[in-house]
């Protein structure tokens, strides 16, 4: 039998005990406390913790930059604002889907019809090597091989007997072949030529230019070539 001092202290003891627990386990309840294992005998669960809100990153705006046809240094080049492509009003008698080479003022033009036409900055002869006539498409080709003909070699003996079609081709993206002629409409890897006259016959866009031109002509599309003495209308743009 216990004696009543004992009893007394194990009371005590237990309730000092009970108290304890309750204040700890108040505490481990609070928002920066970590569980206390108030009885280290018993395995405690892994403590949960919230995972930290996902940050969201801002978006950095892009502002639209200008357009540059790229030339053959890998340089960017600004096309002059006459020279780049838009639909210009265009009084002709020429039926839709005709393309006008203006020789003299270095463009060319594809009419649309209802006095409407697209006008493309081109690079055209060199002097003493302009022509004027009409033509037709009778060939296209994409990324076209280059065959110089025995007149420009007799000119120019260094260049290549051939060239592979490419970016370094100068002959460009694209090329219409006009009739049975050695000229070409196309592309070039040269854009600041375009506007000038240094070609040796032939008329040449942009890469961006002729593949749009290219997407619009068809076998059999007449080609009129005005001479170099014949000043046409520029045409006024509309877009």
């Amino acid at each position: 039998m216990f004696g009543f001092s004992t009893l007394t202290a194990h009371s005590r003891r237990v309730a000092a005990l009970g108290a304890f627990a309750i204040g700890a386990i108040a505490w481990s309840n609070s928002a920066e406390a970590t569980p206390v294992q108030l009885f280290p005998f018993l395995p405690m669960p892994p403590a949960q913790f919230a995972q930290p809100p996902a940050r969201s990153v801002p978006q950095v705006p892009t502002t639209p930059q200008a357009q540059a046809a790229p030339s053959d240094d890998g340089m960017a080049y600004e096309m002059p604002a006459r020279l780049r492509r838009q639909t210009v009003t265009y009084p002709t008698h020429e039926a839709p889907g005709t393309v006008i080479i203006d020789t003299p003022n270095t463009y060319l033009y594809y009419v649309l019809g209802n006095g409407q036409a697209i006008r493309y900055g081109i690079g055209v002869g060199r002097d003493g090597f302009t022509w004027s006539g009409v033509q037709s498409v009778t060939k296209k080709a994409e990324w076209p091989d280059w065959t110089p003909p025995p007149e420009m070699i007799a000119r120019q003996p260094y260049l290549p007997r051939y060239m592979a079609g490419g970016p370094g081709n100068p002959l460009g993206a694209r090329a219409m072949y006009l009739g049975g002629t050695v000229y070409r409409i196309h592309g070039t890897n040269a854009p600041e030529t375009i506007g000038t006259h240094v070609s040796s016959g032939c008329i040449r866009l942009t890469n961006q230019d002729v593949t749009d031109l290219y997407s619009r002509v068809s076998i059999g599309t007449k080609v009129i070539v005005r001479p170099m003495d014949r000043r046409a209308d520029l045409g006024t743009s509309t877009r």
